[in-house]
């Protein structure tokens, strides 16, 4: 270690100033370092961020809107009106936009977060179930679903593979109140960011696998979309029906 008799030595990220990602540690800050395990900490620190700035990533994204005009439910005997905005804010309206029935299981983590499990699939030899951890904010003119957290449960092979990507997603729905013409619209955002860690996928540029990436992604999203809105205007027409039923 003969390096601590200089009068500087290198520090990581957290205390760099100057460029490259590292900076200098002048003599008198020395003191603070109460042995020499400390340095060899600061060394592997160095060693570990320089890594990880290594690291090749590719980020993909698409994004879908789409506007669609919503029916008007009144009864007119009862001088009601039975608006999605209702709807969205009954534990109904949160199971649609779940989309429960396409669910191998979903729990309650929270206020307004809940965990669902989709169905196992098939992945060469191995079987994975996307887990995921979602939360749903509403209000009176729009609600939002947002992707806290994706992860894969399967074989340890697969489920360490958690460690190589992230997601976000959000899904915000808004909607007017006008009482002769009603729309609602959807914008539905999605962004992965995937690690290139293993060939032959080291050796193409980020680009080739972007591009195709943010194709699949979007096609993902043309065709989903659609079918979301579908199935909320059905589970809606249920609801409504299920409370003029109820209603005395």
């Amino acid at each position: 270690m003969g390096t601590l008799s200089h009068k500087f030595i290198m520090l990581g990220p957290t205390q760099w100033r100057g460029t490259g990602g590292f900076g200098m540690l002048s003599s008198s800050a020395l003191c603070n370092l109460s042995s020499t395990r400390d340095v060899i900490g600061i060394i592997k620190l160095i060693k570990d961020n320089s890594a990880k700035s290594n690291v090749k990533r590719a980020l993909l994204s698409a994004r879908k809107k789409e506007r669609i005009k919503l029916p008007k439910y009144e009864d007119s005997c009862r001088g009601k009106i039975y608006h999605v905005s209702e709807f969205l804010n009954d534990p109904a309206g949160v199971e649609a936009l779940l989309n429960v029935d396409a669910l191998e299981s979903w729990k309650t983590l929270g206020s307004n977060t809940y965990r669902c499990t989709l169905p196992g699939i098939q992945l060469l030899n191995f079987e994975v179930a996307p887990v995921l951890d979602l939360q749903v904010n509403r209000t009176s003119d729009n609600c939002t679903v947002e992707l806290l957290s994706c992860k894969f449960q399967g074989s340890d092979i697969l489920e360490r593979q958690n460690k190589h990507f992230s997601a976000f997603m959000e899904n915000c729905i808004t909607w007017d109140r006008n009482d002769s013409e009603s729309f609602m619209d959807v914008d539905v955002k999605l962004d992965i960011s995937l690690e290139i860690y293993n060939q032959p996928f080291l050796l193409l540029p980020v680009s080739a696998i972007e591009g195709p990436g943010n194709m699949v992604m979007q096609a993902l999203l043309d065709r989903f979309v659609p079918l979301l809105l579908q199935k909320l205007l059905k589970d809606y027409d249920s609801w409504v029906q299920q409370q003029r039923k109820v209603s005395p």
